[in-house]
């Protein structure tokens, strides 16, 4: 087996409970059927396939007080953070497989416990269109979806804000935005109040991506849990249809493989989302598979050996 990385345990969250479209709720068997564990496999990662997490179904209500489906939210996160700290107590690499970006609201509870537990800094790259860094008073829709990068800083209702035991679960300045192109007006002061770390499209032009992830890594070091949260809606839809919130203008598909072959070059991922794949809205699953050929270079995937 590969001994550079951990055995990865996957670990599918089939729901849409957060999310503003249908469909999200097919996204672990869509990756599942492109061949996450297989590409893992015949990469020599030890690999094992706990199933699904089971929550409450989608009763698709309106908001109450700002929030859809707040009860339902809460327990498909405290399940997702439970499975994520049973991983990390077996020395395992959890790859949560979505499903809608509000579990990361529990992912982000569960690594941030597992770092305070073990003395490891915390660094999390959030790839994807969005800030995700909404509050009810300022959420067009109450989907909670947009709301976990705020959660895990603090900012939302006491159940979610409060999930993993401590509040907040981590600091704005333990998170890196890459690929941000779509924040609502009042979002946009939020992220400035906090003084989020994010790179969006225009940086990313300007400078380009290379020196982007070095910028998004620098400090990362053997003390460092690196926890990747993938919203597939990170990448241009030319390349990705298969999201319920698509926003032109996204990483193209070398830029993508830059950013995962540079996380895998750093060696220190821990732990991994990959969200909002929606195959409902996909083309014969091509979105599902692009993802694993993404998962792959995040696991040394490359055209040459590179050491």
């Amino acid at each position: 087996m590969n001994s550079r990385y951990p055995p990865v345990s996957l670990i599918g969250a089939p729901t849409d409970i957060g999310a503003g479209h249908r469909g999200a709720s097919m996204g672990p068997e869509a990756l599942r059927i492109a061949g996450i564990g297989a590409a893992l496999s015949s990469r020599g990662v030890d690999v094992i396939d706990r199933g699904d997490i089971v929550g409450p179904r989608n009763p698709w209500l309106p908001p109450v007080d700002g929030y859809r489906h707040l009860n339902e939210v809460l327990a498909w996160n405290r399940a997702v953070m439970d499975a994520l700290s049973d991983e990390f107590r077996a020395g395992r690499l959890p790859i949560l497989l979505g499903g809608d970006h509000c579990l990361a609201i529990g992912s982000l509870s569960a690594v941030a416990r597992h770092c305070r537990e073990t003395g490891k800094k915390l660094r999390v790259l959030w790839l994807d269109a969005h800030s995700d860094f909404n509050t009810h008073e300022v959420t067009p829709s109450g989907n909670i979806h947009g709301m976990p990068v705020a959660c895990a800083c603090g900012l939302g209702p006491d159940v979610l804000t409060g999930l993993g035991g401590h509040v907040p679960a981590m600091r704005p300045d333990q998170i890196r935005q890459i690929g941000i192109r779509s924040v609502d007006p009042p979002e946009k002061r939020l992220i400035k109040q906090y003084g989020l770390d994010v790179y969006d499209m225009r940086y990313i032009d300007e400078v380009g991506m290379k020196r982007t992830m070095e910028a998004a890594l620098d400090g990362v070091d053997a003390d460092t849990h690196l926890h990747v949260s993938f919203d597939v809606d990170f990448l241009d839809p030319s390349i990705a249809p298969g999201v319920g919130t698509t926003v032109p203008g996204g990483p193209n598909y070398r830029e993508a493989q830059l950013v995962m072959e540079m996380i895998a070059d750093s060696g220190r991922m821990g732990s991994l989302d990959i969200m909002e794949l929606n195959p409902a809205l996909d083309s014969h699953n091509r979105t599902a598979e692009l993802a694993v050929d993404l998962v792959e270079s995040l696991f040394g995937k490359s055209t040459l050996m590179r050491d």
